[in-house]
Parts: structure tokens; C-alpha cells; sequence
């Protein structure tokens, strides 16, 4: 298959030309452009420069703001919210990152409910500033209802995902971030670009028995990881990130799609937890125990999540990234 490749500089230039001329603000085409980037990047590629097809589609059916401003609200001691104004999370979260930050270094924790926002981004770009700031982080969304709940049928649940991450002095920070399906949607539509099965398990097809072939299960439903556990997990991304900061759920959020095919709308909940207010100053003491149980796992041959893209990401810096000639001349198209 033919390639291209691109150094970061260029990736970036190719995003955010193409995301100024479709109408995108400054703003947005900055912070938009910088995200994908940087999930090229990493080795994410469900969530790289691919995801500009999708993000200026969205644009283009009227299901994104190309330019609102967020409004941040300190709403209470260790709460802010952010009203992104139906433009994508990227820029809202950026403008509250610092009012967060400092809510959870006072209070020792804090929580960030980004409200109204188109979102499409990988998680692990919200939680890397907070590990860089010494703080845990978790955060989630829902997106919109293409997931099954163990033991049904209809899709009702989103890919719901969920990402954590832990400081580390002088290493990369430990982050996971994932799907609570089976695998990400963007994982399934790459499958079916390239003309390949996915694996048994990711999904079911219209009438509800198991298939391998991309269209039949983005047509039918897609499966939660770990069939009971998974599904639980997904519910209460829904709640933490629906209900409990007053915004949609999946299925709320596929409706008020109308079927245009955009991306999904609704909310996202971050959490930033400053281990220096629970411990003190014990606090080096117990972070360093940490580092034992992260040397443990090392030992026994196991990859601490992160790795591999903290890796690729040295690679990206050196050697630049390489995506397939028919992506690159899609991407192109849209200028």
C-alpha cells in the first residue's frame, strides 16, 4: 500500500489548513489540529489525522460550532464547569485546565463537567497536563449509542471511555485510556476502510448474532469489554457524565443527531486528585511505594500502559509519521 510521510510539523500544517479553510476559528483549528497531531504521533491512529474526515463532516452537517467561545464557571470550591457552546471539548477544556488545576491543589481534589461539547479526542490528551502538573486524573464521556448492554441486542450504551493517569517523577506518566467496548468505534471504521474482518467479539450484526464484518456490526451494535463488567462500567460513564453534570446520555446524544451522522454531543467529567493534600509530607514516601508495584509488573514481562505510545511518540519526533496515500489525498480534499 502506498504511503506518505509526514514530519509533525507538516501534519500539523496539513490539519489545521484544512480545518481554517472548511471555518474552523483560529481557536479551534489550533487546538483541533494539535490533537490529532499528536495522536498520529503516539501510534493512535483511530484517533490521529484519520479523525479530520469526520470532524469536518460533522462541520459540514451543521452539528458543530466552527467558533463559540467556552465560558468557564467557578461553581463551587472544588467543582468548575466549562459551557463549550456546542464547539468540540478541546478548546473549553484547555480554558479551564488552569482554574481545575488550582481548585484540586487547594482542596486536595477537584472535578472539571464540560458541558455541551462535540467530542472526538482521545482521553489521555486531558489527563497528560494533569499528570504533568503532579496531580492523578480520571476522566469520561459518553458518545452516542452504538453499544449493546450485556445480555441485549440494540445499541443503548456508547463506547463510553474511560482513561486514568498516575505522576511519575522522571518517567513518563502511567495512563490508560480505553473504550469500555469491546474496542473503539474509530478502531472498527478503520477495518472497514482497509477491507478487513475485525475480531470475533467487538460486535453483533441488525438481528443480533455475532459477525466479523465491519459494516454489518456499525449497522448493528457494537459489544462492551468483559460482557458484565464492561457493561457496568459503560452505565456509569453515562451517569457520571450524563445525569450527573446535566447532559446527555448516548442515546440522548444519537437523537439530537437526527441521524446527520455526526460526531457526539454531550458532556465529559474530569477529576484531578492532588496527592500532596491527602498525604503531605508522606507524600514522596507512598509515591515511591508506587513505583514498586510499577517495577513488579515490569518484572513479570508486563507493558505498563502508556509505553508503547510514549514511544512512538520518540519515534514520531525523529522520523516523522506515515499514513497511507488514499488517506492523505482525502485529507487533501477537504482544503
Amino acid at each position: 500500500m502506498e504511503t506518505v510521510n509526514l514530519t509533525l510539523s507538516e501534519a500539523y500544517t496539513l490539519a489545521r489548513e484544512v480545518l481554517s479553510s472548511n471555518g474552523f476559528s483560529a481557536e479551534h483549528a489550533d487546538a483541533i489540529a494539535r490533537n490529532v497531531t499528536a495522536g498520529e504521533r503516539d501510534g493512535c491512529v483511530s484517533h490521529g489525522l484519520w479523525r479530520l474526515l469526520g470532524i469536518v463532516e460533522t462541520l459540514r452537517k451543521g452539528k458543530v460550532s466552527a467558533d463559540a467561545r467556552p465560558q468557564i464557571f467557578d461553581q463551587a470550591p472544588a467543582i468548575v464547569k466549562a459551557d463549550a457552546g456546542g464547539a468540540f471539548s478541546l478548546v473549553a477544556y484547555e480554558q479551564a485546565l488552569p482554574l481545575l488545576i488550582s481548585k484540586a491543589s487547594a482542596c486536595g481534589i477537584a472535578a472539571l463537567a464540560i458541558n455541551r461539547c462535540v467530542h472526538f479526542s482521545a482521553l489521555f490528551a486531558d489527563i497528560e497536563p494533569l499528570t504533568d502538573a503532579g496531580l492523578v486524573g480520571y476522566a469520561c464521556t459518553p458518545s452516542h449509542a452504538w453499544v449493546a448492554p450485556s445480555g441485549g441486542t440494540r445499541p443503548l450504551f456508547g463506547t463510553n471511555p474511560i482513561a486514568f493517569g498516575w505522576p511519575r517523577k522522571g518517567k513518563p506518566p502511567y495512563i490508560f485510556d480505553m473504550a469500555t467496548s469491546a474496542a473503539a468505534r474509530g478502531e472498527i471504521q478503520l477495518h472497514l476502510r482497509a477491507g478487513k474482518a475485525i475480531p470475533e467479539g467487538w460486535g453483533i450484526d441488525s438481528e443480533g448474532r455475532p459477525s466479523t464484518d465491519p459494516q454489518a456490526v456499525l449497522n448493528g451494535a457494537m459489544l462492551t469489554f468483559g460482557g458484565h463488567k464492561g457493561s457496568a462500567f459503560a452505565a456509569m460513564v453515562e451517569l457520571l457524565a450524563g445525569p450527573l453534570i446535566g447532559d446527555m446520555t448516548s442515546a440522548e446524544s444519537l437523537a439530537w443527531d437526527e441521524g446527520a451522522g455526526g460526531l457526539p454531543y454531550g458532556g465529559e467529567l474530569i477529576l484531578a486528585l492532588d496527592p500532596s493534600r491527602f498525604l503531605g509530607d508522606e507524600a514522596h514516601h507512598h509515591l515511591d511505594r508506587a513505583e514498586t508495584l510499577f517495577a513488579a509488573m515490569q518484572e513479570q514481562g508486563a507493558r505498563l500502559p502508556g509505553e508503547r505510545r510514549f514511544s512512538s511518540r520518540e519515534k514520531s519526533l525523529l522520523e516523522g509519521v506515515t499514513i497511507t496515500r488514499s488517506l492523505f489525498e482525502d485529507i487533501s480534499a477537504l482544503r
